[in-house]
């Protein structure tokens, strides 16, 4: 395994996360290919074996079992201390009523206390606002993390999928205050969608901010022919609304990966996740492995080094895509 400081902290992280989102409870969420907790330790167990020590959740996973079952695992295989536990905030946990959702001092004070219960642990290492907030102010935001950091609940914050003007205006209130800056930006970024490429990624890579990309294999389409199904795919509407759209110019960008991967004799992911990793900006793509073979696909992508002309033969196809993760202004809707 190899590792790197995320963002300018002193923070390593293992080039390889680990994404929970695919644990929890099939019958009590939107995805119904999730793996049961006895089908999800063995991966988790897996990651830690590789040298993986960087783990990524959300409260809103399962409604709160991802955490449950991630916590308990890594209680049970791994010292606290030689883990990087991350967990999102954003999304309402409670229904349709009052303060439920958001990034209000009340809504952060009450999940990280509801998160660190369920993950089984007094503090958690990254701490990521899950997207923007319109209704909230971003002072508001921004000082109650840096007092979630100061109280010792949590070591770090990042951020994720939104808008590079969101970001950089959330830096600068942090920065003028003397608040706690972000150090990650957990962005979708694959080879079949790079409009962050335009501004958000510019700019972190300017403020020495780490990506962890998150469906860096863009839902499993970037590792199979678009023929092929997994069980996953035959149910996952968020994956079709993410990529369906776009199929018709981005079949040119699979053929193009599958063409190196035959070059290479290697499976299509280490083609897709080695043009990730050789990204500056990016510290580790997140991989909501399935499969324990997964995980060890994934790691043997870091021995895989493309060359400037293949790089180049992967990104030409490229077209603009509409803007998917981060969320639009509910106040200017149709």
């Amino acid at each position: 395994m190899k590792y790197t400081k995320l963002g300018h902290s002193g923070l390593d992280v293992s080039r390889i996360c680990l994404g929970a989102m695919g644990f929890g409870d099939p019958t009590n969420w939107i995805h119904d290919w999730v793996l049961p907790e006895e089908e999800s330790r063995p991966i988790i167990k897996k990651a830690l074996d590789l040298g993986i020590n960087f783990f990524d959740t959300a409260n809103v996973y399962s409604i709160g079992e991802s955490e449950r079952i991630l916590g308990k695992a890594l209680k049970d295989y791994a010292k606290r201390d030689d883990v990087v536990l991350a967990t999102k905030v954003h999304f309402g946990m409670r229904g349709d009523v009052p303060n439920s959702g958001g990034l209000s001092r009340k809504e952060i004070m009450t999940e990280i206390n509801h998160s660190l219960e369920r993950l089984g642990t007094d503090y958690v290492d990254l701490y990521i606002i899950h997207r923007w907030d319109y209704h909230t102010p971003i002072e508001e935001t921004m000082e109650a993390l840096h007092d979630l950091v100061k109280s010792g609940k949590v070591r770090y914050i990042g951020a994720s999928a939104m808008y590079a003007w969101q970001f950089q205006k959330a830096q600068y209130v942090a920065e003028k205050n003397g608040w706690t800056k972000f150090i990650s930006m957990q962005n979708h970024y694959n080879l079949m969608y790079r409009e962050d490429e335009r501004e958000l990624i510019p700019y972190c890579n300017d403020a020495g901010v780490s990506l962890t990309p998150y469906s860096p294999l863009a839902s499993g389409r970037l590792t199979r022919g678009l023929d092929e199904q997994s069980q996953r795919s035959k149910t996952d509407n968020t994956q079709r609304s993410k990529y369906d759209k776009m199929m018709d110019v981005d079949r040119v960008i699979i053929d193009r990966v599958a063409t190196l991967a035959d070059n290479y004799n290697v499976s299509k992911d280490k083609i897709a996740l080695a043009w990730l990793l050789q990204k500056n900006e990016v510290a580790a793509p997140i991989i909501g492995a399935l499969k324990e073979r997964h995980l060890e696909s994934a790691v043997g992508a870091l021995d895989l080094s493309l060359k400037t002309d293949e790089l180049a033969f992967l990104e030409e196809p490229y077209v603009p895509h509409p803007v998917i993760g981060a969320l639009a202004d509910p106040s200017k809707a149709n």
